[in-house]
Order: structure tokens, then sequence, then C-alpha cells
């Protein structure tokens, strides 16, 4: 799991680093803070080798258990921005977002300060291919527009991850540059964060 990123940022644009709303609902989803129930969910989505193709690969399942047992499942998501995706009927956890600012030590940057909002997300494979992906993004991207001043909003994704693209492309983001890191080449896309008001 990747460490936050501190809310009392200097590089914070506006009031807010990023979305306050604790839960978020579309369709079929509700993006909601993380459960005791989730933990399988979690591990499964660290561990697993084709989820994690394009973020580094699977991660020890021993060390993800740690780290929950050490955290506990429901911390995973306490900062602001940080959401397990649900199926909204069933509840049952198919992914994870984060709708958070870019450190500005890594690169991949529009803006001389750095410290931009920025999305990810994963989400397990057996929810692939059915557009939840477009709509935890869509539902979020929404929520934030509808809070925080306009700014750009950046997907960072390697390039060799063309489905990863081509949501970025669908949601309205478009590439600016690419740039190495972790030992692939990764491309940046950007779009205006009022350009999802609805």
């Amino acid at each position: 799991m990747n460490a936050p990123d501190s809310p009392n940022s200097p590089n914070s644009m506006g009031t807010s680093p990023t979305v306050s709303a604790t839960e978020i609902t579309s369709s079929r989803l509700r993006l909601r803070k993380a459960r005791d129930a989730d933990r399988e969910g979690i591990i499964e989505l660290q561990t697993d080798p084709r989820v994690r193709s394009h973020l580094g690969g699977p991660r020890p399942q021993r060390e993800v258990e740690r780290y929950l047992d050490t955290l506990g499942a429901p911390h995973v998501t306490d900062t602001p921005g940080t959401y397990v995706i649900a199926d909204r009927t069933t509840d049952h956890l198919i992914g994870t977002l984060l709708l958070h600012r870019r450190p500005v030590d890594l690169p991949g940057h529009v803006t001389e300060e750095g410290g931009e909002l920025e999305l990810t997300y994963v989400l397990r494979r057996d929810a692939w291919g059915a557009g939840l992906a477009f709509e935890a993004a869509s539902a979020a991207l929404r929520t934030a527009a509808s809070e925080l001043p306009d700014q750009p909003v950046l997907i960072v994704t390697q390039t060799a991850n063309t489905r990863s693209l081509g949501l970025a492309t669908r949601l309205g983001f478009r590439p600016v540059s690419t740039f190495e890191a972790y030992a692939a080449e990764q491309t940046l896309a950007v779009a205006d964060l009022h350009a999802f008001l609805e």
C-alpha cells in the first residue's frame, strides 16, 4: 500500500487537498470507506499478478497481511479521497480509487509547483470489462469538481497499459508527456477538473 500524501501539504490547491465526501454513489457503485469485511478483497488487489502487471508486480501476500494486521483494514481509507469501490447492491469490494495530490518529488507534473490532483484506481479481475472503472472515476471526478476550484487533474500510467490509457481518453484526459519511472515508460495525461461538472 502506498503512503498517503499529507492533507496539510503546502502544495495543496484550494482550501481542501482533495474531495472530502466520505461516500459517493453512482448507478451501480458505492465509493465508501473500508471495512473489516474488505480485507480479503484488499489482499487480492495487492497480490494478483494480472491486476498488478502494470503497477510494479504483485506484492507478497504475507507482507500485505502484516500491513493490514498492523493498520486494520478499515484504516486503509482514512486519508480523504481514498475509497473502496463496492457494488451498490451487494456492497462487495471490487476495487479501490484514490484522488490524492501527486507528490512533488515524483516525476510527472503539469505545473511548476507540482502537487496536482491525481486519480488512481484498481479493480479486481472479475470486475474488468463492464465499464465499472469509468463509472467510479466519473463519479469521483464529478464530486471533486463540485467541491474544489478548477485545476488540473492527472492520470499517470505505464504507456504499455493500453486499457488504462483508453479509459483515460474516454474520461476526457489528454496525454501530454511521457517519462521513465519504475523501469518503464509512463504516460502523463491531464484534464481540467471542472470539465467533470454535471
